[in-house]
């Protein structure tokens, strides 16, 4: 049943590309490889009949057939390195395509409906989305392809060699019983033997690298969310508490690969043993067919060249378990990413957030819940109009943020109608302004392209909230995030909202970070810049209210109007 199941999930995750639009190239480049590889086996095929007629040589002492034997071989090892060369190569274009496309179609989901944020309150069991897009469809990839490839391979080495190591091993009579072929048959008990006992021993794996990939997965993150907020621990002395985090961390990471070396030195053991079996095997069971007269000394070559492309074919899972583990692994965290991903765009808001017919915005039986069902907002009805600038104030822990995710769209535990002003454009600044990493003219204009802007226009904004020490940078690159103050930053979030001139500007304790006068003289630069633009402000500071003619406050789990 689970088996049935991984399937499913795993052809799910397959399929999407290869009855894409953009499969042409994949399939060409598919197409491509199989033949080479095919083609491989073809080169095996020859080079065995080559090894029974090359040491046959040396039993019939005919040095002309000698040398005729070593050009065949170059010839045929020249084939066999160009082969080998162009299959790699051709293989890595198809990972190419292939990765681009999963990886453009797991942004994408990612995206959409806003997924990205949306994961986190619904199934935090989904650790490290980056990480599985970023090296999880990687490994996905490189690995679907190498073991498909090398089971095809198995398969129709098998089919050629079967045949050849049939006609030439003879029968054998044990106990007064004739087996014929029955190389094959050793072959096939060998391998079915050593199959069983990989999977038994190497089983664990799956587990152990699943558990690895997360812990490898959640330490990184560690170490990027120390270097993103440096300035914090530094404030506060942090660094003992983050190095012990940090060691706790890797402290897992190395735990899981001790556990992994355990168990791979233990598959380890087994493999090496079975291989290095496999070499002298065959000579010891085709020998007394050669010592009787009945093989000449090019046969047993050419029998045991046949033997081990058999038994290697046979023992492709033996050779490649530690892969498949991993394999594995990896297809569980993306089966269970993308289903993480169905259920969030499958998850619908029970209220309804629509343009109504006029200019105001009104709420009506507006109530909003935590992710665990807790209300924060009991069922309010409320008209903000068109020009009336609003502050919304309460305790902390409150719901007032929730207030503004809610109206934003992008959180989905709430219940009632939001009815937004039609065809109004809304902007929000949330408390701590995102500024994308790179140059910053980009970071100014986010979320709209620079090239929208004028440069004049840019540094107009810059100038107007107090950074003029700016306004001559746009073309430098930096991780504005750390190289701007708090304050800093929340005056580029309102040189923002200068540049995008919303109908209605909601502003998430935007100046918290910023003294009072310089908060006064933000908030008169919006009114003088953008006088059409209604603000609707959360805040606790009393001087907030001159700027605002109305004043909504938290009461218990309700919106009440203060006269």
């Amino acid at each position: 049943m689970q088996t049935t199941r991984f399937l499913k999930a795993f052809w799910a995750l397959t399929k999407p590309y290869w009855v894409s639009k953009e499969r042409r190239v994949g399939l060409i480049l598919l197409a491509t490889v199989i033949g080479l590889t095919l083609m491989g086996v073809w080169l095996e095929v020859q080079f065995n009949t080559w090894n029974r007629d090359f040491y046959s040589t040396f039993e019939t002492k005919n040095q002309t057939e000698f040398f005729y034997q070593l050009g065949t071989f170059t010839l045929l090892a020249v084939i066999f390195i160009v082969n080998g060369v162009y299959r790699q190569y051709f293989r890595q274009m198809l990972m190419i395509e292939w990765r681009s496309w999963m990886t453009e179609r797991f942004l994408a989901a990612w995206m959409q409906d806003r997924a990205y944020y949306r994961l986190q309150l619904l199934d935090k069991g989904t650790d490290n989305p980056d990480q599985r897009i970023a090296d999880d469809l990687n490994i996905f990839v490189d690995l679907t392809l190498s073991l498909a490839l090398g089971l095809l391979s198995a398969v129709v080495t098998l089919v050629s060699f079967v045949a050849i190591l049939w006609s030439i091993s003879g029968a054998l009579t044990l106990f007064g019983v004739t087996v014929p072929g029955y190389m094959v048959w050793v072959a096939l008990v060998y391998a079915i033997v050593g199959t069983w006992l990989t999977h038994v021993i190497g089983r664990p794996l799956i587990r152990i690298g699943f558990e690895q990939q997360r812990y490898e997965a959640n330490f990184r993150f560690s170490l990027v969310r120390l270097r993103e907020n440096t300035e914090g621990v530094a404030l506060y002395r942090g660094e003992a508490a983050e190095l012990t985090n940090l060691r706790a961390g890797f402290r897992d990471v190395i735990t899981i690969w001790w556990t992994k070396m355990v168990k791979t030195k233990q598959l380890g053991w087994f493999q090496s043993f079975y291989g290095q079996v496999a070499i002298i095997f065959p000579f010891l069971v085709a020998s007394p067919r050669f010592f009787s007269g009945a093989m000449p000394l090019g046969g047993i070559f050419q029998i045991a060249s046949a033997f081990g492309q058999v038994q290697s074919a046979l023992s492709w899972f033996v050779d490649a378990y530690t892969s498949f583990a991993n394999w594995k692994a990896t297809v569980d965290r993306l089966t269970g990413f993308a289903e993480s991903l169905e259920r969030v765009h499958q998850l619908k808001t029970e209220g309804e957030r629509a343009e109504g017919a006029g200019e105001s915005l009104s709420l009506a039986g507006l109530s909003i819940d935590l992710p665990q069902g807790k209300p924060l907002l009991a069922a309010t009805s409320i008209e903000l109009k068109r020009g009336e600038d609003v502050l919304v104030s309460g305790p902390s822990g409150a719901g007032k943020s929730t207030l503004f995710r809610a109206l934003a769209g992008i959180w989905p535990y709430w219940k009632g109608r939001i009815s937004l002003p039609k065809g109004a454009r809304l902007l929000f600044l949330p408390q701590k302004p995102y500024l994308p990493i790179g140059v910053l003219k980009n970071a100014v204009a986010y979320p709209e392209e620079a090239s929208r802007y004028a440069e004049t226009d840019l540094k107009a904004a810059l100038n107007a909230v107090g950074l003029p020490q700016l306004a001559e940078d746009l073309g430098r690159s930096e991780n504005w995030a750390q190289v701007l103050s708090g304050g800093e930053q929340q005056r580029l979030a309102f040189a923002r909202a200068l540049l995008n001139k919303p109908d209605w500007l909601f502003l998430d304790e935007a100046t918290a970070s910023l003294p009072e006068d310089a908060q006064d003289a933000l908030y008169r630069v919006l009114e003088e810049k953008l006088p059409r633009t209604t603000l609707v402000s959360i805040g606790h500071r009393a001087s907030l209210a001159s700027h605002h003619q109305r004043r909504l406050e938290w009461r218990g789990s309700g919106l009440a109007a203060v006269t």
